[in-house]
């Protein structure tokens, strides 16, 4: 089954995180066999330290991810959970990214690879997390 990577995990491997890198980087390669997608979100989360999009896409094809849409059930299911984080008095007026991911996973049955694990296991409780 396919693993969706978060973005702190493939900078953690990108920048060589004194802390991270270790646990990213064998996490990577222990599900790199099932197979590794982002999707768009997670794409610009990773394009902003990047010169060209060319060195980004260089990054993406050698790590072995597959760009992937998110459905637009997990457009759908975004957009729930984020109505559920606003119901219970959360500040932000706009959906967050990790509520994109996190309905991209949910609706493909992916396992997300993370180092965020609130908002994931408040919000899309169903989701496998693989987590430090």
């Amino acid at each position: 089954m396919t693993v969706l990577v978060d973005t702190n995990v493939i900078v953690d491997v990108a920048t060589k995180d004194p802390n991270w890198y270790g646990w990213s980087l064998a996490k990577l390669n222990q599900y790199q066999p099932q197979g590794l997608a982002i999707n768009s979100i997670i794409y610009a989360e990773l394009a902003y330290p990047f010169a060209t999009q060319a060195d980004l896409d260089q990054l993406i094809a050698t790590g072995g991810f597959t760009l992937e849409l998110i459905p637009r059930a997990g457009l759908y299911s975004a957009a729930k959970a984020f109505l559920a984080y606003r119901k219970r008095a959360g500040s932000r007026t706009k959906p967050l990214p990790d509520f994109f991911i996190g309905g991209h996973a949910e609706v493909t049955g992916y396992s997300l690879l993370t180092r965020d694990v609130n908002r994931f296991r408040t919000y899309f409780p169903t989701v496998t997390l693989i987590t430090p």
